[in-house]
């Protein structure tokens, strides 16, 4: 299971809004080799569902993780903070044993 904090739901509303995209497009969220740390999170809007892909919904937004990104993100939480240190979302990834500076890339 993957978690969508409220702020991160909401934040997710707002760029669909401001990017003109449709009401049924959900958040991809998956795992790519590369990055300081090993792996990276890419994170774009999509419309179409693969027979593999995992939704996890809260607040009213949905998120969809293919089945090979699903391995490195179970029971990660998805958040959005917005404060003094930086703006952007944050994956607190509990599978994450080694995470780079700007929060971007990881390993396991």
């Amino acid at each position: 299971m993957i978690k969508i904090s409220e702020s991160a739901s909401n934040k997710i509303k707002t760029l669909k809004i401001e990017e003109s995209k449709p009401e049924e497009a959900f958040l991809r969220v998956q795992v790519k080799k590369g990055g300081c740390s090993g792996l990276s999170y890419k994170m774009e809007f999509d419309t179409t569902l693969s027979a593999t892909d995992k939704t996890f919904e809260a607040f009213g937004q949905r998120i969809a993780v293919d089945d090979q990104s699903l391995l490195y993100l179970i029971g990660m939480e998805l958040d959005y903070s917005g404060g003094l240190n930086g703006k952007g979302f944050v994956f607190n990834n509990p599978n994450a044993t080694k995470n780079c500076g700007c929060g971007s890339s990881f390993n396991v």
